[in-house]
């Protein structure tokens, strides 16, 4: 990220910005274009909506961020479905194909790996029913779970699949990635206001040149092609059982300590996990005693489970070395606490 940063029409541009593309299409699963966006990913999660909704999307909402995109949705003006469940559980792809077949929608948001709740829902079932309705385009959010585990975009058949750089690509905030399908080029080009920004067919036109539409954070892009050099010197099976291993490290210590896992059994995510707080532990406390003791800190919690939850990551660089010493530090906390476990 100290590289002296260059213009965003250079040569020099060009050469860095088409470096990444073949490793990132390999980690979409994807023989299609990856756009690069100086945003959050919720950048590219309105913008998707704004491209591809004519006539009303479908959010499947089960979680905080989930239940956000319905927001945001209706934020944009577009009309939109709430298919509900609750917070912990996965979506249900029949409830899925229930309301696709009212024939209402032509649009569907999902979240692979909804990180509030630690739940991994099931992407393969949900995009088997969607393919059966051709009218509707998908967009689908692996914020947390995109390089933790394959998610074959064409495969698939995802329309649109986002990622940030903050999450399993352990880079700072401020990048998002995306592949969009010629499905939902084709639809974009029929929709008026889908605005300047994250207008697909501009990423699509200046990708054609080696450039994004409007000024990138160059910085981050050489953080993301060392990334790329890191993830393929490790290999992406390497990378995808290690963060299997990590995970079922910390579930084995949730379950030894007399701890529940949230999500329902069989969809807890892979790259983090949610625990039920069933000890009703103080977690404030537990992570002042982390962050003054050992300098780390887990997170408390997110919207309404917080303090009812808490979550322990395992995505990204985390080791097997880093991860123990992490659970470690848990268990020191727990014992200056007095609070009985196992």
């Amino acid at each position: 990220m100290t590289t002296p940063v260059f213009g965003h029409r250079s040569a020099d541009f060009v050469e860095l910005y088409q470096s990444v593309q073949p490793r990132l299409q390999e980690l979409f699963g994807t023989a299609d274009p990856v756009f690069i966006s100086t945003s959050s990913a919720w950048g590219v999660m309105e913008g998707a909506l704004r491209n591809v909704t004519k006539k009303k999307v479908l959010n499947c909402m089960s979680g905080a961020f989930s239940d956000k995109w319905h927001d945001v949705s209706k934020r944009c003006g577009k009309e939109a479905g709430a298919l509900r469940f609750e917070w912990g559980q996965p979506v249900d792809p029949e409830a899925v194909r229930r309301e696709l077949a009212t024939g209402a929608y032509d649009s569907l948001t999902v979240i692979h790996n909804e990180t509030s709740t630690g739940t991994m829902n099931p992407l393969a079932d949900i995009l088997t029913v969607a393919r059966e309705f051709p009218e509707v385009i998908t967009i689908v959010d692996t914020v947390s779970s995109f390089s933790a585990l394959p998610i074959p975009k064409d495969e698939l058949g995802i329309d649109v699949m986002l990622t940030g750089s903050q999450k399993a690509l352990a880079l700072p905030p401020g990048l998002s990635l995306f592949s969009v399908s010629q499905r939902a080029l084709d639809r974009a080009a029929n929709v008026n206001d889908r605005g300047y920004y994250f207008d697909f067919h501009e990423f699509l036109a200046n990708h054609e040149k080696g450039m994004t539409p409007s000024t990138p954070v160059i910085p981050l892009i050489h953080a993301l092609r060392s990334k790329l050099d890191d993830i393929f010197a490790e290999g992406i099976d390497a990378r995808h059982e290690r963060h299997r291993r990590l995970n079922t490290l910390v579930h084995d210590w949730v379950k030894s300590r007399g701890f529940e896992l949230f999500p329902a059994p069989g969809f807890a995510s892979v790259s983090l996990t949610c625990v039920r707080n069933n000890l009703e532990i103080d977690v404030a406390a537990l992570n002042k005693i982390l962050k003054s003791k050992f300098s780390c800190v887990i997170d408390g919690g997110y919207g309404k489970i917080k303090g009812k939850t808490f979550r322990i990551s395992n995505m990204g660089d985390e080791t097997d070395e880093t991860m123990t010493q992490l659970l470690a530090n848990l268990d020191s906390a727990l014992a200056e606490m007095k609070v009985t476990v196992g």
